[in-house]
């Protein structure tokens, strides 16, 4: 596997599974607000629908409304925030989540191979690990330029997969200084290096700042599934990285509790300066 964003086909996930949760996604947001807010975001919480990052009343917000729902471990579940509205929303959600973690785990595996570790290596760092569904809706703008859907960033988490629940293209990625559009494919999955594993794999594979922009005719809907490791994990080079050719290799990123982590990467706002969070990360040689 290539160490930059890839889109992913023949992925074994069933298009039948695919499908039903983007038609049940396209209900959920096609409903009126009152309905919406049965599971609104409570106090202090990015779960549920809202927005996330919103710090004040002042700050200029991002031109789409989302549903974040923690769909792995079951035990972190919180099925009272779970749409009632369509009424398969819950068990589509179910059976998307486990399908899209195995395809996780398989990536994993394959990524480890890539970086010359053991096939296990980077998977077991994920098991009982965080699994969280980001469901996207942008509403056109008739002065789309004036507006960002998502505003650019990297992810703080460490993988995510991607789908497009209609063919509007907005996912821009930012290469060589420019914004790039990624079009979307049928069926296939957008696949995210996120900042924690740009850490693990000490820079060998980087993680991707992107930005979703606005249509002025068509709304944009997309579904992002991250994945992180377990929460008992240090955040940090994998011991195995750091060996090559029996040499120890410097370390370029710190290495915190997980805990941490999320309390520092909380801390820091979406403002597309060097990738966020993960400047914070790098060690500064001279």
């Amino acid at each position: 596997m290539s160490k930059k964003k890839k889109k992913v086909i023949n992925h074994g996930v069933g298009e039948g599974v695919i499908l039903k949760m983007k038609a049940d996604i396209q209900e959920f947001f096609s409903q009126p607000i009152q309905v919406k807010m049965d599971s609104a975001q409570l106090p202090d919480s990015i779960e549920g629908y809202g927005q996330a990052f919103v710090v004040s009343e002042e700050q200029k917000l991002d031109w789409g409304d989302m549903l974040f729902i923690i769909t792995q471990p079951i035990n972190r579940r919180n099925v009272g925030l779970w749409p009632k509205i369509p009424s398969s929303f819950r068990a589509t959600l179910e059976q998307y989540s486990t399908e899209l973690e195995k395809l996780a785990r398989c990536l994993l595996t394959s990524m480890a191979r890539n970086l010359g570790l053991e096939s296990e290596k980077l998977l077991t760092t994920f098991n009982e690990g965080l699994q969280g569904m980001r469901m996207n809706y942008y509403p056109p703008c008739e002065q789309a330029n004036k507006v960002i859907g998502l505003a650019p960033h990297s992810d703080g988490s460490g993988l995510t997969l991607l789908t497009q629940v209609n063919e509007v293209q907005g996912l821009q990625i930012r290469k060589d200084g420019k914004w790039v559009p990624i079009h979307p494919i049928q069926g296939a999955f957008i696949v995210n290096i996120g900042d924690m594993i740009e850490i693990m794999s000490n820079g060998e594979y980087k993680s991707i700042e992107h930005r979703a922009i606005v249509n002025h005719k068509k709304e944009r809907l997309s579904i992002a599934a991250f994945h992180n490791p377990n929460a008992n994990v240090m955040i940090g080079p994998l011991p195995d990285i750091l060996i090559k050719d029996q040499k120890q290799q410097a370390a370029k990123y710190k290495s915190i509790s997980h805990q941490d982590y999320m309390k520092l990467a909380g801390k820091i706002k979406l403002d597309g300066k060097d990738k966020g969070f993960i400047h914070h990360m790098k060690i500064q040689t001279e």
